[in-house]
């Protein structure tokens, strides 16, 4: 699969942002405050108004985000990829904003939620790519893999993901503050990894 990039016109959001723009090629987006997906686990509340600009999602493919990171500063800040089936089943994956530290991690969600996650101070006010792969013998698996523009691949996850159907993109929250404002630099479909344990390549 050669590597195709998307449209940001070519998405649907989940929920319209308080403002999105294109800017010279990126892609802009301020969260509301308040924005934020989560289920039941531990906090017995839901959480299903978080942003994210959605497209189909083949299922024999990757998916790529990036974007700048510099501005996720503030508790619960998030920004990264939204991998969605429906309302009980879907994984977002990325950098937050966690005791004041930038973490990378994910919350996989099959009726309830968890979380996962692991500190990259060094990451802060970089370049970051959020990596999910599924296909090949991974059918009812998706491996989740994150870089800076300083390094390569971290695996992050593996998780069950068993949905034929499914739509993903970038996304966004500000659970705690009203003027999150993340830039996307691109958005991309290309091949799915060859192997669990083989790094991807870099673009």
């Amino acid at each position: 699969m050669e590597r195709t990039r998307v449209d940001w016109e070519s998405g649907s959001w989940t929920r319209e942002p308080a403002a999105s723009r294109a800017d010279d090629g990126d892609l802009v987006v301020m969260a509301i405050e308040g924005s934020d997906w989560w289920r039941t686990t531990h906090y017995g509340f839901v959480h299903d108004d978080g942003h994210a600009l959605v497209s189909e999602w083949p299922t024999d493919a990757a998916v790529e985000v990036t974007f700048d990171a510099s501005t996720l500063t503030g508790l619960y800040d998030q920004a990264g990829l939204l991998l969605w089936a429906g309302a009980e089943q879907w994984i977002k994956t990325g950098l937050e904003v966690s005791d004041g530290v930038l973490h990378v991690g994910a919350v996989v969600t099959n009726g309830v939620s968890d979380w996962s996650l692991a500190p990259v101070p060094e990451w802060a006010g970089r370049l970051v790519t959020i990596r999910a792969s599924r296909g090949g013998e991974a059918g009812d698996a998706v491996t989740l893999r994150a870089r800076s523009d300083a390094g390569g691949w971290r695996t992050l996850r593996v998780a069950p993901f068993t949905a034929g159907a499914a739509s993903v993109g970038p996304m966004i929250c500000a659970p705690m503050r009203a003027d999150l404002e993340v830039r996307f630099t691109e958005w991309a479909f290309t091949a799915p990894d060859a192997d669990l344990h083989e790094d991807p390549p870099i673009r």
